[in-house]
């Protein structure tokens, strides 16, 4: 018999018990949103058995990581569909939008409405009858041989990147393959998914952290679709549009001219916004900046302000944390620990009042906030500002109209700026956005704050929830997106990365995490970074900005 720790209630089981028999017997759980467990802070799957004395804690639609398992799984179940459907075609999963998944169908015709009703009923027949999802452990030159009896090209190419003999690999009725992620045992827990046509591909809608009995509504996102779409055409600019692409370009030594690349891609943009600025200079007299975690903000608003100086232009930057009210005035979260991310933490009245005197010519005497005392203080630091001086305000509420809620909306111009990741591993497996941003986060928080990667990791849900709250549903309120994500740059930080990932031990509650990164790194050759230039946005996480 063995101890098995759940949600701190213990229990007796016998050895070798499955975790979906535990499952079945503890009744702890609504089933129909459990998708996977943490053993022993290792990912593992309900089929998965328990062999020694245990802690467990199941994983649901609601958790992040649960959440990706159950999308993931709806992957299989859809290219399973589509393979009986359209033999042939080739299923492209592309990036979040819209509440689900976009994802494109290359075939000998145009998707349409019916295809997908198709597509849906095919996918629920596998949901009603409940079929199992196989996980198998294959042989590289075993996997290689099935993927390309199966057309999967891209991955044969990707395996051939890799160094490891044996594979984790996933069956539904004879397709195999794979998703960078554990998958449910079952196709029936699967009957939460709606597909919504969005030219020239199509929407996979799943359900949403804390609501895992719906299926959300498609919600049209023009602007974020469309800086999606102008990286996807930088993709086709330079010839990168998987793992592999990439990864032959560093084989070959080529990498200097994809970073220049890459980089004026970026400075043209930059510029095209500055001169939208410029045109109605007399009308945009507020530059507000806006983005999640680690998008790269400061170095964005740097390189912005050259471009509008290069038109004439010098703006003169506010800090909304100098306009945070005092310490006790701060609300505080549900656990009862000062909330600085809440949009309540700014004296919201005093800015606007500022704001509103600098737009009239007033000189203005800018707070600064004193974080030790928790008190702002006034040291003589006047502003004062003209049409050739525009505001700009960087922060994570730059987007809610709450912030500026007294100046007039013809007076300010929106940024929304986030690393919108485009590159895929290979057709079915897309890199998380999220992901991206979280190792750019760590290896900067190593850098310039000393802090280790298990300390990152700690700390990533509370930063993701602030950002469900204060930034996601304002982006589209932007005049203009700007996609900081950079083709190259895991293969960049998979040198920093790695080593800190490295540090976490089994014992550690993050593991599982660690082990799930350090997989998706593995497929990146590395890359040197003496090519990235010092202007870079990448450089405000390894270092080297000539912006410090």
């Amino acid at each position: 018999m063995i101890k098995v720790n759940i949600e701190g209630k213990y229990f007796t089981f016998p050895k070798g018990i499955s975790l979906e028999e535990i499952l079945e017997e503890v009744d702890l759980y609504d089933k129909r949103i459990v998708v996977a467990a943490i053993v022993n802070n290792r990912l593992s799957d309900l089929t998965d058995t328990i062999e020694e004395n245990s802690r467990i804690r199941y994983l649901t639609i609601n958790d992040e990581v649960g959440n990706r398992i159950y999308r993931r799984s709806l992957y299989l179940v859809m290219t399973k569909a589509i393979q009986e459907l359209y033999p042939g075609s080739r299923l492209l999963i592309e990036h979040s939008l819209s509440n689900g998944i976009y994802c494109e169908l290359k075939k000998d015709r145009p998707l349409s409405s019916r295809d997908l009703a198709m597509i849906k009923e095919k996918m629920m027949e596998y949901v009603n009858r409940d079929v199992p999802i196989r996980k198998l452990v294959k042989s590289k030159s075993e996997l290689m041989e099935i993927y390309k009896k199966q057309g999967y090209l891209d991955k044969v190419e990707m395996l051939g990147f890799l160094e490891r003999d044996e594979y984790t690999v996933y069956e539904l009725e004879g397709n195999f393959d794979y998703y960078f992620y554990n998958l449910v045992p079952r196709t029936g827990i699967l009957d939460r998914f709606d597909l919504h046509l969005q030219m020239p591909g199509f929407i996979l809608l799943h359900p949403k952290r804390g609501k895992p009995y719906e299926v959300p509504e498609y919600v049209e996102q023009e602007k974020l679709a469309e800086a999606f779409h102008e990286f996807e055409r930088w993709g086709e600019i330079i010839g990168v549009a998987t793992v592999s692409d990439l990864n032959k370009i560093i084989k070959k030594g080529k990498f200097k001219d994809l970073v220049n690349i890459m980089e004026a891609l970026h400075e043209k943009k930059i510029a095209r916004i500055a001169d939208q600025i410029a045109e109605e200079k007399d009308k945009n007299k507020i530059i507000l900046i806006a983005g999640p975690s680690s998008s790269g903000k400061t170095t964005f608003a740097q390189r912005l302000s050259i471009q509008l100086r290069v038109n004439g232009i010098n703006p003169v930057s506010i800090s909304t944390d100098d306009y945070f009210v005092d310490r006790e005035k701060t609300p505080r979260d549900e656990n009862g620990e000062y909330d600085f991310e809440s949009i309540e933490a700014i004296d919201l009245e005093l800015l606007n009042e500022d704001l509103l005197a600098l737009l009239q010519g007033e000189k203005v005497e800018i707070p600064t906030f004193n974080f030790l005392t928790g008190r702002r203080e006034y040291r003589g630091n006047y502003i004062q500002v003209d049409r050739e001086h525009p505001i700009i305000i960087e922060g994570i509420h730059s987007l809610n109209d709450r912030l500026t809620e007294f100046i007039p909306e013809n007076n300010k111009f929106k940024i929304y700026i986030s690393a919108l990741t485009q590159i895929n591993i290979d057709r079915h497996n897309r890199i998380p956005t999220t992901d991206n941003r979280l190792l750019r986060r760590m290896v900067r928080d190593n850098f310039f704050r000393n802090r280790s990667a298990a300390s990152t990791l700690e700390w990533w849900p509370a930063v993701r929830k602030g950002e469900e709250m204060n930034i996601f549903p304002f982006q589209e309120n932007a005049d203009v997106m700007f996609n900081s994500g950079i083709v190259y740059e895991l293969a960049i930080l998979k040198k920093y990365a790695t080593p800190l990932l490295k540090q976490i031990t089994p014992e550690d509650e993050y593991y599982y995490q660690a082990e799930r990164l350090l997989e998706l790194l593995d497929c990146f050759l590395p890359m040197d970074e003496d090519a990235v230039p010092g202007n870079s946005i990448l450089r405000e996480f390894i270092g080297g900005s000539i912006f410090d």
